[in-house]
């Protein structure tokens, strides 16, 4: 297969409501969205990839902290400059691109189009599977939370509670107010890297502890996560931590997951070797949306059922968006090539 024809759009999508990138609050997502086309002697296949950096300013005109490494222009920068080197090129092209940038959402990208162009995606179950996202909204009153939780489906059993964002008072009554409603329920507790030891360990020393899945990045300072289990015994997970440019997969104690954003991670390769690291000390893999729009939402439904077929993925992020991306997910407006700027035609 040859790459015949390379296009790179822009998008920008406004937010019906805030959402949480870990502290701070975002009200609307930017990203990019590369069509390639490749062609053999007898056919052409065309598939579409969004390449969305976790960067940007947050409501408050701040830079988003602790996500991607590169902000957009950067990723658009690099993109223009390479895409043409690609162009006339065998398929296999797009992986020695994504080998050789420093760019994780341009890896993940890359390699995620060279997997769709060779069909690797083809056939996979799109049967929606998510943990409901719960988190207070700015001012919300706790009733309006309670709401939500009510309205879950009886075959809903987990769902992800943002935390470390109030007070230790309204979330310790946050939660039991959920588990007030829904008793069965587990929980995946996002702390997001908000506590500092001490604050970790008093807040999950309020919460039934037969009712915590996990607490994604307990302590403001990593190190502290195995002095928190020791505290309390209660199963962390990694998130931020993966997205340091070094990390290296280490075991320690209560360590019972780990949360694989691919857009920060980079390669389909790469997120691979890393769950294989994982699984051999039997921690979880469960992969996780770095807030993209529908197209990045059903490339990692689909890559989910693939890579983590036992595992429920944390994907429930498009409520918030007013439009969707190339890919419908049921919203009124569902924005086409046509709506997009194009920066980049091939």
């Amino acid at each position: 297969m040859i790459l015949s024809k390379l296009s790179l759009y822009q998008f920008s999508i406004e937010l019906d409501r805030l959402l949480p990138v870990g502290k701070q609050r975002i009200d609307n997502r930017s990203g990019l969205v590369l069509a390639v086309t490749a062609t053999t002697d007898s056919s052409e296949r065309t598939e579409y990839v969004e390449i969305s950096p976790l960067s940007g300013h947050d409501v408050d005109g701040n830079p988003l902290t602790g996500f991607s490494q590169h902000s957009l222009a950067q990723t658009v920068t690099e993109l223009t400059n390479n895409l043409p080197l690609l162009l006339q090129q065998p398929v296999d092209t797009l992986l020695d691109l994504a080998d050789n940038t420093e760019q994780h959402a341009i890896a993940f990208g890359l390699s995620l189009m060279h997997a769709k162009l060779m069909g690797s995606l083809n056939g996979h179950s799109l049967e929606s599977r998510t943990i409901p996202l719960i988190y207070r909204n700015q001012d919300e009153p706790l009733n309006a939370v309670a709401q939500r939780v009510a309205a879950l489906a009886s075959n809903v059993h987990a769902v992800k509670v943002k935390v470390a964002q109030t007070s230790l008072e309204d979330e310790i009554q946050l939660i039991h107010q959920i588990l007030a409603i829904r008793p069965d329920l587990k929980l995946r507790l996002d702390a997001n890297r908000g506590f500092e030891l001490q604050q970790a360990i008093e807040f999950i020393a309020c919460i039934p502890l037969h009712a915590i899945e996990y607490i994604e990045e307990p302590c403001k300072q990593p190190s502290d996560n195995p002095s928190f289990y020791k505290a309390i015994e209660a199963p962390w997970a990694l998130d931020e931590s993966l997205n340091d440019p070094d990390y290296q997969f280490e075991m320690q104690a209560g360590l019972c997951a780990i949360i694989i954003k691919p857009m920060l991670l980079g390669s389909l390769d790469k997120l691979q070797a890393l769950q294989h690291v994982a699984n051999e000390h039997g921690v979880r893999s469960i992969l996780s949306s770095s807030l993209e729009a529908s197209l990045g939402i059903d490339a990692l439904s689909r890559l989910a059922n693939i890579a983590t077929p036992d595992e429920i993925p944390g994907i429930d992020t498009l409520a918030a968006f007013s439009q969707d991306l190339l890919q419908s997910s049921g919203k009124a407006k569902c924005l086409e090539l046509s709506d997009l700027q194009l920066l980049l035609a091939l």
